[in-house]
């Protein structure tokens, strides 16, 4: 996390790259990847440990200008956990000031209510057998907008009904996009596709595209 004493204007980022996005109802579009440094979660299954620790402090005016010099509408803005760094809203409005469209990927466990208009929020509900959904902000739940997306990345059975019911509890099918999708590697798609469809639900069932694309551990694609 920034601390007090570094500038308004900065971030601490990790990598900066172009890609296409491997998640979300975008999956597929080329996308500019910004990774902000550190984490408070320490999810069973995470892909992006390197993450935790590190990263490079960045003025977010240059930041800005070296993602649109990729010439690429979609920007998201990933981690780790970005709302850990209080300047990432800043960062955020940056990037719609200069025309993009702005994701966010948030692990849900900080408030995100000051995420600025005009980005698509993608909030993970962190199932238990992640080992964090102690931690899940479910506030936020009420916050989701009809522009946004609530993934469920779910380890088993009792991870699928416990985010089925919490889902349905607070009415999200018909009011945000919901995502569900299999940890890789550890979960056969086909089974979480047999839940979604006998429970009918108002759900997608998404892949990790990029993993199927690439060695499932490769950065930066």
């Amino acid at each position: 996390m920034i601390s007090p004493h570094e500038k308004s204007s900065t971030v601490r980022i990790i990598e900066v790259y172009a890609s296409i996005q491997g998640e979300s109802t975008a999956a597929g579009r080329p996308c500019v990847f910004v990774r902000l440094a550190g984490c408070d979660l320490r999810c069973t299954w995470c892909d992006s440990e390197f993450t935790f620790t590190g990263g490079t402090l960045r003025n977010i005016d240059e930041l800005v200008a070296e993602v649109h010099a990729h010439g690429l509408k979609m920007v998201e803005v990933t981690g780790g956990e970005p709302l850990l760094q209080r300047t990432a809203p800043a960062l955020m409005s940056a990037l719609l000031a200069a025309g993009h469209d702005v994701y966010l990927e948030t692990s849900g466990s900080h408030d995100i209510s000051v995420v600025p208009d005009g980005v698509v929020t993608v909030m993970d509900l962190k199932a238990p057998g992640s080992g964090e959904h102690l931690k899940n902000n479910l506030n936020n739940l009420a916050l989701l907008k009809r522009t946004d997306e609530l993934k469920c990345v779910v380890l088993d059975r009792d991870d699928y009904v416990w985010c089925r019911d919490i889902i349905a509890k607070h009415e999200l099918y018909d009011r945000c996009e919901v995502l569900f999708s299999p940890v890789h590697s550890l979960l056969d798609p086909s089974e979480l596709v047999d839940w979604v469809v006998t429970d009918k639900l108002n759900a997608r069932v998404q892949l990790q595209l990029h993993k199927y694309i690439w060695d499932p551990v490769a950065r930066g694609v």
